[in-house]
């Protein structure tokens, strides 16, 4: 299965990266090119343990839903994501919070299958994995910036 990990260095205490990394209206602000909405679940504010949402965006000049579920919270060390309907064949994403002297050390791993067999391969290795690079990292980014 693909996967890849990002890290960043952010200037705040790992609790306050970890309330803001739930944050819905941070998440949809930080997707704005893509056009994300939320189609069903919370609206705003910081979701919780077993909490559901569907987020809908436009990726490759194609409009998607996906569900995902929140678990494996445990404040502020990790929580964990999963896609449970939607585009991909598999998706799951594990944020970490790290305390550091300069604040926190911010890590997201992804492990992402797209569907379709071989094909879906194909566009993991051509396409998907950069792309999701690119949306992880306008995240990070928006996180950040709430910081600075």
């Amino acid at each position: 299965m693909p996967s890849f990990t990002l890290e960043r260095i952010i200037s705040a205490p790992p609790e306050d990266v970890f309330d803001v990394s739930l944050d819905v209206g941070l998440h949809l602000a930080s997707q704005r090119s893509h056009g994300e909405r939320v189609a069903s679940g919370r609206t705003s504010g910081r979701l919780e343990e077993g909490e559901q949402i569907t987020w809908s965006a436009r990726h490759f000049g194609l409009r998607f839903r996906m569900t995902s579920l929140v678990f494996d919270v445990d404040r502020p060390r990790r929580f964990r994501d999963r896609q449970i309907r939607g585009p991909f064949g598999s998706f799951l994403h594990t944020h970490e919070f790290e305390p550091l002297d300069a604040g926190t050390l911010m890590r997201d791993t992804i492990d992402f299958r797209s569907p379709f067999g071989p094909l879906g391969r194909v566009v993991d290795a051509v396409a998907m994995r950069r792309r999701l690079i690119r949306v992880i990292t306008e995240r990070n980014d928006a996180i950040s910036a709430h910081f600075a």
